[in-house]
């Protein structure tokens, strides 16, 4: 896989010429803007703005939308991106715009509230269950900044609903995202809940001079490619995520010891089953990747509490 390109100097940040199409920055500058809709971007909601045009299009891009598609948006904020992905769909097509801030849902409202394509939803994403947002049959992909201080919650959000995108693109923090495309020995349970629903990749990264104001780390765009149908039944999932979840409660223990202690299952039940599974016992949980999860659930399944 070929190294992805970086962008997003601290000088690329910006306005752009009042007429340009719907991608472009506020002709006053997001900085003004935000001072104008008394909008004080705050850590706790991670509210840094993305503001580089180039990397908006990069965005749209690895998205590969086409006329009529259906996407999800979290978190507009000015409406850089919302702009590029009004533009992608088309009036055929439709984005929503999930926006927790008042103020910043009606200023997308009032920018772009004339398209067909856009509605805009003002509330917490995750107090919202994906089948409201999209709720015909239609595919629809999630396309977004994601604030970082929400990342991991949105991504099993959407993947562990039954109405999950066909694919996401979303710019996270560089680090999370190199969680996300880890390999063992590195996995992790954020790698492995997401892996277990389609292929990643990294597609960009992002310098932090994208954004205003200016985070404190840098960025990268993930593309997961989510597949048709999950490895394992609907009803099976959780039941497979508790046995990750315990594989990784005390990670620095053998796989054995963080079993038991996590299941409550005796070492001799657990023995055979790593046995089965090709899984040595003294393997730790960031050395498995998702299919000796799948062997090793397969093993345990009659084992696992409902």
């Amino acid at each position: 896989m070929s190294e992805p390109d970086a962008i997003g100097a601290p000088e690329a940040a910006g306005g752009v010429a009042a007429g340009e199409a719907m991608t472009a920055v506020p002709p006053a500058g997001p900085r003004a803007l935000l001072r104008e809709l008394a909008v004080r971007p705050t850590k706790g909601l991670g509210q840094n703005f993305l503001a580089d045009r180039r990397v908006v299009a990069r965005i749209a891009d690895a998205a590969g939308l086409a006329a009529g598609a259906t996407v999800v948006e979290v978190g507009p904020g000015l409406g850089v991106l919302t702009g590029e992905l009004l533009d992608r769909v088309g009036p055929s097509g439709r984005v929503v715009a999930v926006e927790v801030d008042r103020r910043l849902a009606a200023y997308v409202r009032e920018q772009f509230g004339r398209h067909p394509a856009l509605a805009v939803v003002e509330a917490d994403v995750l107090a919202r269950a994906p089948e409201t947002l999209v709720p015909d049959a239609a595919p629809y992909s999630l396309v977004a900044n994601l604030p970082y201080s929400i990342t991991s919650a949105v991504l099993r959000h959407f993947l562990d609903s039954p109405r999950r995108p066909a694919q996401l693109v979303v710019m996270v923090q560089r680090e999370v995202a190199e969680r996300i495309v880890a390999r063992p020995p590195a996995m992790s349970l954020l790698a492995v809940a997401v892996q277990f629903y389609g292929e990643v990749a990294i597609a960009l990264r992002v310098g932090r001079g994208a954004f205003v104001p200016a985070p404190r780390v840098d960025s990268a765009v993930v593309r997961v490619a989510v597949r048709e149908r999950p490895p394992l039944p609907e009803a099976e999932i959780p039941r497979f995520f508790a046995l990750v979840g315990a594989g990784f409660g005390q990670r620095r223990k053998q796989l054995v010891n963080s079993l038991a202690a996590g299941l409550a299952l005796p070492k001799e039940w657990l023995a055979p089953a790593l046995a089965s599974a090709g899984v040595a016992p003294d393997r730790r949980a960031e050395t498995l990747d998702v299919a000796e999860w799948l062997a090793l659930y397969a093993a345990l399944r009659d084992r696992l509490p409902s």
